[in-house]
């Protein structure tokens, strides 16, 4: 089902402004002390289709820290440079745990459940590492985001990435436990540091979703043809999300939404519509599972309206 731009617009403005109206917000994530200073009452919603065109909503030009949808960047980054070897140190499947649990770990042997918890994106970030000076590392992984999102103004907001270095005792535990099984290659601290700052970038609705469109087209950039990943990686890529990218939200969101998606504490969700669009709404307010309440609600509206659920219309 193909919508008119104009309705597109609509949707997006219409669901905006029914998400301004809402007194159910969440709650901001306090662990990290430098995020539970977000103001709850903002909202931002942007859909970039497959012509380009850019609809959005709300507070759609606002930077917020990304938090663990960076994951899916560095998911891409490192599959470029390792190919399936990856999947020797972290697994495909969905954990049903929460995003920082170690219980896990220690019964499967240090190899983490998949890419999106914290541990498996530890291991994945270790891998971009190897050969690399943390700084190396994290520039390279900082100008891929700003090619894909084509914006070179992208950066890191280096007071969150302090906040989490300073609190992020549970990672950590969470990274010595891998090295521990040496699955981790760098020394814990390195590996941490480069972590605690891809977290950290900041980006807006419209920029995450414009970094996101090759997900949407089949690897490639449709506006301008660039290859980004192979039309089989960028599926498999849409696969995990769809089944690990909310943690043990991760169901409730596939039977909801009906999307490949990928949450982040800051309250960002990034969400993928293969062939159609890709949408990135954020509302800092979170839900049990530290996940975006209103971002969820307005995916789901979304999707509803324009029958695009990859589960049928």
């Amino acid at each position: 089902m193909s919508h008119p731009v104009h309705d597109l617009d609509q949707i997006v403005k219409d669901i905006a402004a029914e998400m301004a109206e809402r007194p159910d917000r969440g709650a901001v994530a306090t662990y990290i002390p430098e995020l539970a200073h977000v103001d709850p009452n903002q909202f931002g919603i942007a859909v970039i289709d497959n012509e380009g065109r850019v609809a959005k909503g709300g507070d759609a030009d606002t930077p917020f820290s990304i938090q663990s949808i960076s994951k899916v960047f560095t998911l891409t980054l490192a599959l470029g440079m390792a190919g399936d070897r990856l999947w020797r140190r972290v697994g495909r499947e969905p954990s049903g745990s929460p995003f920082n649990s170690i219980v896990q770990l220690e019964f499967e042997k240090g190899i983490p459940r998949n890419p999106f918890i914290n541990a498996g994106a530890i291991a994945v970030t270790d891998l971009i590492l190897s050969g690399h000076q943390p700084r190396e590392a994290l520039g390279e992984i900082l100008r891929f985001v700003r090619f894909l999102a084509e914006d070179a103004s992208i950066s890191i907001d280096e007071k969150v990435a302090a906040s989490e270095q300073r609190t992020g005792f549970r990672n950590a535990a969470l990274a010595n436990y891998m090295k521990a099984f040496g699955v981790l290659d760098n020394p814990v601290e390195l590996a941490l540091g480069v972590y605690f700052h891809q977290c950290a970038i900041a980006m807006s609705c419209v920029q995450l979703a414009r970094a996101a469109r090759f997900l949407a087209h089949n690897g490639r950039n449709p506006t301008t043809g660039l290859s980004v990943v192979s039309a089989e990686r960028a599926r498999r890529i849409n696969a995990i999300m769809l089944t690990c990218g909310h943690y043990d939200g991760s169901g409730e969101f596939a039977y909801l939404v009906g999307l490949p998606g990928k949450s982040g504490v800051g309250g960002g969700i990034l969400a993928i519509a293969p062939g159609k669009a890709s949408i990135a709404v954020w509302s800092p307010g979170l839900d049990a599972t530290g996940n975006s309440h209103l971002g969820r609600i307005a995916l789901e509206a979304l999707t509803k309206r324009l029958g695009w659920s990859i589960f049928g219309a």
